[in-house]
């Protein structure tokens, strides 16, 4: 028996996709804890348009996520801060810092969760990493100068 799956099932298939199962399954199971619906042809053509639509949705945000890794890419994030004499930072550059100078200077919004450094402790050249979406991931120079 073929039904549209309305909830991802762990090895059966994802939302939307139409699988091949066992009637007493289906009948048992699925349908009544609306976890699926029989497959008839109107079931069929509203999943196809659903996994169009989020398809359509996951393209255009990566699409705009390699836009913004382009924009990122081409920014260098200048830090002033008290040093020592020995040129080590009375603290550190914080990736909540660098999100701030990005909407400051870029115009771009980006969760400081989504900021990867590895401890800035010295004056001098670093790169973070952004997440911006899955499998987009854009590199910032950050310049740390003394004060």
């Amino acid at each position: 028996m073929q039904v549209v799956l309305n909830e991802n099932i762990k090895g059966l298939g994802k939302k939307f996709d139409v699988v091949n199962v066992s009637e007493g399954y289906a009948r048992n199971y699925l349908i009544p804890r609306k976890l699926a619906k029989v497959a008839d042809s109107k079931a069929i053509s509203e999943s196809d348009s659903k996994k169009g639509s989020i398809k359509f949705k996951i393209d255009t945000e990566r699409k705009k996520a390699i836009e913004q890794k382009n924009v990122i890419e081409k920014i260098t994030l200048e830090f002033k801060l008290k040093t020592a004499e020995n040129g080590k930072l009375f603290g550190s550059v914080t990736s909540k810092e660098i999100a701030e100078e990005l909407k400051k200077i870029g115009g771009i919004e980006v969760d400081k969760k989504k900021i990867i450094i590895d401890g800035i402790k010295t004056t001098g050249h670093y790169t973070a990493k952004v997440k911006l979406y899955e499998g987009v991931i854009a590199n910032i120079v950050l310049r740390v100068i003394e004060e």
